[in-house]
């Protein structure tokens, strides 16, 4: 199994989101946020966190990149009481119990999409507004193989 956590390539994400999720931070898209946003809500740090802001399941915050890493059973459940627990403090839910199956379902889309790409794929999601509410694209950048020899230090001790 596997899910993605939060990467960093620069300091970015902590000048241009609200609230930027920390580095290796455990990721579902998090686009229910968005559901009900019109193109009026789509202005400054907000319109950077919906049009490419992965959320972050520890702090809610968001991030830009994701890479995906194989997850536990255990993480996996955690991370799903988690988000249920932000959708009766932020959303409303009625219960824990009550918010579990939408939970499980973000859960399991974001494993759907991270579990056929190799470990360390790394995913960027764009995300606009239609007439049919919110649609979301994702593009892959696989890891590179890098050969030894790009790291290895040449010479010998003698000189």
């Amino acid at each position: 199994m596997k899910l993605a956590r939060a990467i960093h390539f620069d300091e970015s994400d902590m000048n241009v989101f609200h609230s930027p999720a920390r580095t290796g931070e455990w990721c579902v898209s998090g686009g229910f946020e968005f559901s009900n946003w019109s193109e009026g809500d789509l202005s400054g740090k907000a319109k950077q966190a919906f049009a490419n802001g992965w959320l972050g399941v520890e702090t809610f915050g968001r991030v830009t990149f994701v890479a995906t890493t194989q997850v536990e059973p255990s993480e996996v459940e955690a991370i799903t009481q988690s988000l249920a627990v932000h959708f009766v403090q932020m959303y409303g839910a009625p219960s824990v119990e009550a918010a579990l199956p939408a939970a499980r379902d973000e859960v399991a889309h974001m494993m759907e999409l991270c579990d056929e790409h190799a470990a360390n794929t790394v995913i960027t999601v764009s995300r606009e507004l239609t007439q049919a509410g919110v649609k979301e694209s994702y593009r892959i950048i696989e890891p590179r193989e890098a050969g030894l020899d790009q790291f290895a230090i040449h010479g010998s001790l003698d000189e």
